[in-house]
């Protein structure tokens, strides 16, 4: 009897194979073409590792053997291992391990599964690929590389419009504009109302303010304060806002280490909202609620939605963290960022927006005119393969109606009728090639013909309405 599929690990059709296969290139060459070498990691870390940064353990795989060798004694709990839930945690481990062997700034990146036991839901799995950037600084790490990273990640996605991508909306904040702006209002659990407005998108506007009633001990003006920042958003012009809002709520003097703070934030909010207008024009905003609520964030984050697919969620976030990879005497700053491959996907297909123009790479279908004569199919076949041209051979000498249907069935668009050379013998025997979507047959050689450019290959289009 067959078991019913695990929900939250995907498993693609073959022609979702394709679409998948060509979004990973198109961010692998975007990723390549600004200088980001690419890097693998091991699939498990330390289990103490992974808990280190704040991921809570019900997310986390733990990876152990059915059976220990006899006398083996168990594993102490941080030395247990569990499969990574992101590529930022493994990376940091990667740059303090390889430091002696990187040239810094190091540019990195890195396209794997991750696994994270959480409730499968749209566009949410318990194992997914994604593909990321960071850049890593030895001590230090320029603020213009956090302009940089989401220049990239943005033109990587809109890119993927070639492949029928919606467009996207990067939203962007600065972890010291809010940090200083809590702070400046007389709220000092920074992390904690972090914690809080990250969920305002789950809870509402009505939900975070109790929460920051309940758990921060925030009074009225304060949540007040809190709920006005985090609606504000767009353009350059929001920085101002911000300074008018903190002039009205600010429970500390101008010379404060928060306002010091908060106007090194919104200096740095400006920077990066300015270059993205020069060089993405349209595809970045500011969105004050957008607060990123791990630990190690320190500098500018993101998150991207997709344009008439926001119910989704972020489908490629990340940000800056001074401290993340540290080996006790030296630092490594860097900002990075991860786009969810497997959530893109799910959307794509689940909403028909993209597809593939056949499910196999296969242009050619060599027919058999009989099993005796077999080999010249097979030469032909090999004739074209050699230059370049995606072919297959007919499993069975069937009657070439059958063939016929089999390469349709297959989505192959071309059938090759071997020539009278019957002994295999000739490699370059002239036959004839049927196109068989429009019925065109001509006369043909392998050494010489080829199908279309856009029959060569698979191409991933756009579903167009009806």
């Amino acid at each position: 009897m067959a078991r019913a599929s695990l929900s939250g690990f995907p498993e693609w059709l073959p022609d979702q194979r394709i679409v998948e296969q060509r979004v990973l290139d198109v961010i692998a060459r975007t990723f390549e073409l600004h200088g980001f070498a690419s890097v693998q990691t091991r699939a498990v870390e330390p289990l103490g590792e992974l808990l280190r940064k704040g991921e809570t353990s019900k997310e986390v795989y733990v990876l152990s053997r059915l059976q220990a060798d006899e006398g083996e004694a168990p594993a102490d709990e941080a030395d247990r291992l569990g499969l990574h839930f992101d590529l930022t945690v493994p990376f940091a481990r990667y740059v303090v391990e390889h430091a002696g062997r990187l040239t810094f700034p190091f540019k990195r990146y890195q396209i794997q599964p991750v696994w994270r036991g959480e409730r499968p839901q749209d566009g949410r799995f318990r194992e997914f690929w994604q593909a990321d950037i960071d850049v890593v600084g030895d001590g230090e790490l320029p603020f213009h590389l956090e302009v940089d990273v989401a220049l990239v990640a943005a033109e990587a996605l809109t890119a993927l419009g070639a492949l029928g991508l919606p467009p996207v909306r990067m939203l962007v904040n600065n972890r010291k504009v809010v940090e200083g702006f809590y702070a400046a209002i007389g709220l000092d659990r920074t992390e904690e109302v972090l914690r809080v407005v990250d969920k305002l998108a789950k809870i509402g506007p009505d939900g975070v303010a109790r929460l920051l009633r309940e758990e921060v001990g925030a009074s009225e003006a304060q949540v007040e304060a809190c709920l006005a920042l985090s609606r504000l958003g767009g353009d350059v012009t929001v920085v101002d806002q911000v300074r008018d809002l903190a002039d009205r709520y600010a429970s500390v003097t101008a010379d404060d280490p928060a306002r010091a703070l908060l106007a090194t934030g919104l200096d740095e909010l400006s920077a990066l909202l300015e270059a993205a207008e020069q060089r993405a024009p349209g595809v970045v905003a500011a969105d004050l609620s957008v607060a990123r609520g791990l630990d190690y964030y320190t500098g500018s984050v993101y998150e991207t939605v997709l344009l008439g697919h926001e119910n989704l969620g972020s489908i490629c976030s990340g940000g800056r963290y001074d401290s993340l990879a540290t080996d006790g005497k030296r630092t490594f700053p860097g900002v990075g960022i991860s786009i969810g491959v497997s959530r893109l996907l799910s959307r794509l297909f689940s909403a028909d927006l993209v597809r593939a123009t056949r499910s196999v790479p296969t242009a050619v279908l060599v027919a058999v005119v009989d099993e005796d004569r077999r080999a010249a199919s097979d030469a032909i076949a090999a004739t074209l393969r050699s230059r370049g041209i995606p072919t297959d051979v007919a499993p069975t000498a069937a009657k070439f109606g059958k063939q016929i249907r089999y390469a349709d069935r297959r989505g192959i668009p071309f059938v090759w009728f071997p020539g009278s050379d019957e002994s295999g013998s000739d490699p370059a025997s002239h036959g004839e090639v049927k196109d068989i979507r429009s019925g065109e047959q001509v006369a043909a050689d392998p050494a010489t013909w080829s199908p279309p450019a856009e029959d060569l290959w698979p191409r991933v289009v756009a579903v167009v309405p009806e």
